[in-house]
């Protein structure tokens, strides 16, 4: 099998229109315009209204962009932890995946504070608010946050940036010289 050999399935296209070619052909005299106005007299953009306010127009406008660099979070509140796991429980992404909590992690999981916790509980996750740390400190437990570590560009020899050592060292030894 080559791609020179491939063909359209039956039925897949159609001869091409041949337009103000007589009346015999059924598309001859107006050629399949219609008669008179605009459309009939020149070519026009199939996106023109007529004068009405256009579509793209119509509609409300994007206001923005997307951030590629937006982490959107798993979020578990206090009460869930309450129901779901008993006291001195270590809860971690793994954890909550296996009681159902949540399906799947996206970019980790955050911690929020709605509702009470009174149980000590170990809880590791990626992120946790001020509100539910102190609440599960409060109870006994531990909150541990991952830190992820930040991602740094490499950094250039001083040799290979403009003007660097190399150069000067050139400039110095050709004044001296």
């Amino acid at each position: 099998m080559a791609l020179h050999k491939f063909s359209p399935g039956t039925g897949g296209t159609r001869p091409k229109r041949r337009v103000g070619r007589g009346i015999g052909s059924g598309m001859g005299k107006t050629a399949t315009r219609g008669t008179k106005g605009q459309s009939a007299r020149r070519q026009i953009n199939p996106n023109f209204e007529g004068g009405q306010s256009p579509l793209q127009r119509r509609l409300p406008v994007k206001k923005g962009f997307r951030n590629v660099n937006h982490k959107v979070f798993s979020i578990i509140n206090l009460d869930d932890l309450q129901n779901l796991f008993e006291a001195g429980a270590h809860v971690t992404e793994e954890t909550l995946i296996a009681s159902g909590i949540i399906s799947k992690s996206k970019d980790g999981v955050k911690v929020l504070a709605f509702g009470t916790l009174d149980k000590a509980l170990t809880v590791t996750a990626n992120k946790f608010s001020e509100a539910a740390k102190a609440a599960i400190e409060k109870a006994g437990g531990t909150a541990i946050a991952i830190v992820e570590p930040e991602f740094e560009q490499p950094k250039k020899p001083v040799e290979q940036t403009r003007g660097g050592r190399k150069s000067a060292a050139k400039g110095d030894t050709t004044e001296a010289a």
